[in-house]
């Protein structure tokens, strides 16, 4: 399928509600804006006041928990019920409620996603008890109601029209990534373009691995990541999840999304049945935004899975959304180029779903 070139439009915003977290990108919108909270579905609503006490009352001890099953996880409540956090047994990704924030893509779609979640990385796997160890209360004293850069907010870096972003030594770490480089055998409706395209590829430059693997970037591959290799740079580069070179067993997220699903890192949320139609999860409502999807597009991958992304959760009119970088929108999108960004319904993405795991 033909990659539909960008558009260049900008969103008009408010300037005296809005908070950029993109330095004006017309990707990312980051809000605090009453009137779109109020589009949002009635899970998604939050009461900042709500959010403020109950930071208060946890400094003073005065958290709830609660311990909730399928998958095992452990829940932060404030005086009043409300839900402050949610950490899952075995996973390092959690949950956390916090200041409203819209993620838009006007060049592709008019999907608006308002949320209260922020999702993070934790030095350890979550466990029961967990709370109590000092290492939590630490990072959770730090984290919660902080707007440092998140799992979504990184996502979004690399969307259209991201601006640039560089590090101390002049390493472009963020900005519009595109899927891959165009193959030269390509034809339409058949890889127009190339995938293998790593978060070392996007940035430019060779990268051990924690093994002493040592991968080289390719130059034709500058500035590009395939649907692993977004996955790989937002959770692995940027949030610092460990990173493998390839699929082999070991410690750190693998190269595929087939070797990210069938890994046994984290918590499988949507348990992995098979790949075919009649293996498509009949219940997911479990997941939570963060999660990691993975899907079977192509038939040609045989057994595999094939494709992934990061789920955000509802958007504004209850549709459960993902982020992902796809050829036919060549990069990261919650667009609706190469199928809509929804896993409900019997769109193409949601009957191609068929496992989610949290990291």
């Amino acid at each position: 399928m033909t990659a539909k070139s960008k558009s260049r439009l900008r969103p008009v915003l408010n300037t005296v509600t809005v908070l950029s977290l993109l330095g004006g990108s017309a990707y990312l919108t980051y809000a605090l804006r009453a009137e779109e909270q109020a589009k949002a579905p009635a899970v998604q609503m939050v009461d900042d006041k709500n959010i403020a006490a109950g930071l208060k009352a946890g400094e003073a001890g005065a958290q709830k928990w609660e311990r909730l099953k399928g998958p095992d996880r452990s829940v932060m409540r404030d005086g009043t019920g409300q839900v402050l956090a949610t950490f899952t047994d075995g996973a390092r990704t959690a949950t956390l409620t916090g200041p409203s924030r819209t993620f838009t893509e006007p060049a592709n779609t008019k999907t608006r996603v308002v949320t209260e979640n922020w999702v993070r990385l934790m030095p350890e796997a979550w466990k029961e008890g967990a709370e109590n160890e000092q290492w939590f209360k630490e990072w959770f004293k730090k984290y919660f109601g902080s707007q440092e850069d998140d799992v979504f907010a990184m996502a979004f870096q690399y969307g259209d029209q991201a601006p640039v972003k560089k590090d101390a030594q002049g390493v472009a770490y963020a900005g519009d990534a595109s899927f891959g480089p165009i193959n030269p055998n390509g034809s339409e409706g058949n890889d127009l373009r190339l995938e293998q395209s790593d978060f070392y590829d996007y940035l430019g430059t060779p990268y051990t691995f924690r093994n002493g693997t040592k991968k080289a970037a390719q130059s034709a591959r500058y500035r590009s990541m395939d649907c692993s290799g977004f996955v790989r740079t937002v959770f692995g580069y940027r949030a610092r999840y460990p990173l493998l070179p390839d699929d082999k067993p070991g410690a750190g997220l693998p190269r595929t999304a087939n070797g990210m699903a069938r890994s046994s890192l984290g918590a499988d949320v949507l348990a992995l049945k098979g790949v075919t139609p009649e293996d498509r999860p009949t219940a997911i409502d479990v997941i939570q935004p963060g999660d990691l999807l993975f899907f079977k597009l192509d038939a040609r991958t045989k057994d595999r899975l094939d494709h992934t992304g990061i789920y955000l959760g509802t958007d504004t009119d209850g549709h459960k959304i993902f982020i992902s970088s796809r050829e036919e929108a060549n990069g990261p999108t919650i667009g609706d180029k190469g199928g809509t960004s929804r896993l409900d319904g019997n769109g193409y993405y949601a009957t191609t779903l068929r496992s989610a795991k949290r990291l």
